[in-house]
């Protein structure tokens, strides 16, 4: 579980580096092209993970008789 946790950390704090460079004045097309690119796929990686640990959050929640509690995850 770690791992996924640094992996999502990781994605997170590149992305957060990706939006800073595309906000910089760089007029480079090209290399704007392949940070958005790496932006999207970063992205999706991270909200595979999410969806992934709610459903083991529901998994966990599950009680003796078999019925899932399932809690609001917005808080």
């Amino acid at each position: 579980m770690s791992e996924s946790r640094d992996s999502l950390s990781a994605d997170l704090t590149r992305l957060e580096e990706i939006v800073r460079q595309l906000e910089s004045d760089d007029p480079d097309l090209d290399r704007s092209l392949a940070l958005f690119e790496e932006g999207v796929a970063r992205l999706r990686a991270a909200r595979e993970r999410l969806a992934e640990a709610e459903t083991r959050i529901q998994q966990v929640l599950e009680d003796a008789a078999g019925k899932i509690r399932l809690a609001d995850f917005e808080g």
